[in-house]
């Protein structure tokens, strides 16, 4: 099985430092705009299966809402307590104002 690369939104979706949820198949992520560019997260928190789409982002990072742990959204790495299991991401690229992310077909 072959990755493929997914249209997600369009640029001007996500305004900076924030995020948008996008579903695809069984499958839920978010993606982000940063100073640093646009970046792409499993959707749900590694601590409690809690969506990070109510999140706020401050820089590249994201903030669970539910337990306040975060995440550098460009490594998934994570960064507080309470969580400890980094966060899968994704490959985004841009083409013609749209952001696609790279999945598993």
């Amino acid at each position: 099985m072959s990755d493929k690369w997914i249209r997600a939104c369009a640029t001007n979706d996500i305004d900076e430092e924030d995020l948008i949820r996008f579903d695809h198949g069984d499958k839920t992520f978010c993606i982000y705009n940063t100073a640093d560019g646009f970046f792409a997260s499993d959707g749900m928190c590694t601590h409690e299966d809690e969506h990070l789409e109510n999140g706020i982002v401050i820089d590249c990072v994201i903030e669970c809402p539910l337990h306040q742990g975060r995440f550098d959204v460009r490594t998934g790495k994570a960064l507080s307590a309470p969580v400890c299991v980094d966060l899968k991401t994704w490959p985004v690229k841009l083409e013609d104002g749209d952001v696609f992310i790279k999945i598993p077909a």
